[in-house]
């Protein structure tokens, strides 16, 4: 498929073409259906992937159950930021495209990229393999580097939606935890605007006299985000910027916040770009990722009960609204289905010692009492899905610095406040 999928030059070039004759939303659907086409976006493994909608108070989320790629936990996360290889150096590189791969790395022989420019540097854009969502792209640098968030990070954010306004576009957090699952490589996601926070609507409005232009909102939603809105993308730069310095030497102790211990950062922000209606709009998710004795993976990270659903970091897809469980879930489901139906005996002892079920001791014997061990088959996966759907809700409850509870909005209010803004 290599040798029979165009050249990278003959790519770039169609979809320059594109761009300019029928506008960049043309063209990005050209790359898609290559992708496609090259079987560089394996449809066939990616239909396969198990997909629901859980509905919620807040918002409704996306349950895809992903049988298209391995799980990783925060640790080993942590460690590969810190790891180099020879060619390429990460799975991100603009030199993966051609690669022929090994054991551990997918190759990448139809791998397709174009270059763009964001904030007058050089950058590439490609559709992610997984396709986690509808148009699920990728923009990368050309230089292998560490991810960062800053000033630079907005003004390539908005210069990506300004190029294609038909994508929203975000940073996942550059620390550990609360970063996303590579941080080795500079780089972006985004794709089409059916994510579910982008449709949650405020929850309060201010202002800033210092930003005047800037409708400044905070998010109905799961997690803590503090939504910007102009028309003038310098204003929103300036603001963002504001709330990010603001941010990052914030703390809070009657809410668990500290904003760094020493010269160790805790508070950054995962940064989300869109355009409605011609006004540019930055979703700030404030995070922290600082850990204590109780909480040895991250006090605003999955607790340790929720790990048999979730265990990896909470990255910027999952923080707006779509979750991606491990593949390893789909059996694991059938074979507690088994015991809720009665087919297999719930043996505490067995159970323990159980190399797939153990993880999910706690789990079966709540839903043993509170469901019986005689449900249907419809009965036994409906209250299975369920409690998934409860996790994963409670997943996102765990990563907000600000609780949804009277306490937490206060505190918030509090922080927004001290930032400078007055109710609208």
């Amino acid at each position: 498929m290599g040798l029979v999928t165009p050249a990278p030059s003959i790519v770039i070039g169609e979809f320059d073409y594109i761009s300019a004759r029928k506008g960049t939303q043309a063209a990005t659907d050209y790359l898609r259906e290559l992708s496609i086409a090259s079987n560089y976006i394996r449809m066939e493994d990616i239909e396969k992937n198990i997909k629901w909608t859980a509905p919620g108070e807040q918002g409704d989320l996306i349950i895809t159950i992903n049988l298209a790629k391995p799980e990783k936990d925060a640790k080993m996360i942590a460690k590969e930021a810190k790891m180099q290889s020879g060619y390429p150096k990460c799975m991100l590189c603009p030199t993966n495209m051609g690669y022929k791969g090994t054991l551990t790395r997918p190759p990448r022989h139809t791998l397709r990229i174009v270059p763009l420019f964001l904030n007058e540097e050089k950058w590439y854009l490609q559709y992610s393999p997984y396709v986690y969502y509808k148009d699920h792209i990728i923009a990368l640098t050309a230089e292998h580097r560490p991810m960062v968030v800053g000033t630079d990070t907005f003004v390539e954010l908005l210069d990506f939606v300004e190029l294609f306004p038909h994508f929203f576009c975000g940073s996942n957090a550059a620390l550990p935890i609360v970063g996303g699952s590579i941080l080795s490589h500079e780089h972006f996601q985004g794709g089409g605007k059916g994510l579910p926070m982008l449709k949650r609507p405020a929850r309060s409005d201010f202002t800033h006299k210092d930003f005047p232009k800037v409708k400044i909102q905070l998010l109905d939603w799961y997690n803590s985000v503090v939504r910007l809105c102009c028309t003038d993308s310098d204003e929103l730069i300036s603001c963002a910027s504001h709330f990010l310095d603001f941010w990052q030497g914030y703390s809070d102790e009657s809410v668990n916040i500290i904003g760094s211990t020493g010269q160790v950062p805790h508070n950054t922000v995962t940064p989300i770009a869109s355009i409605s209606n011609k006004e540019y709009i930055l979703d700030l998710i404030l995070r922290n990722n600082r850990t204590d004795d109780k909480h040895p993976y991250g006090i605003f990270h999955p607790t340790e009960e929720a790990h048999n659903i979730k265990k990896e970091g909470i990255g910027l897809i999952e923080a707006m609204g779509i979750f991606i469980l491990p593949g390893r879930l789909n059996e694991e489901i059938k074979q507690i289905a088994t015991i809720l139906q009665g087919k297999k005996p719930l043996d505490f002892k067995e159970l323990s010692q159980d190399a797939m079920l153990e993880k999910h001791f706690n789990m079966i014997v709540q839903l043993a009492n509170d469901n019986g061990c005689a449900l249907s088959s419809e009965d036994s996966f409906k209250v299975i899905t369920e409690y998934i759907n409860e996790t994963c809700r409670k997943i996102l409850e765990c990563t907000a610095v600000f609780k949804n509870t009277k306490k937490g909005q206060d505190a918030f209010l509090q922080f927004i406040n001290k930032a400078g803004c007055k109710n609208r």
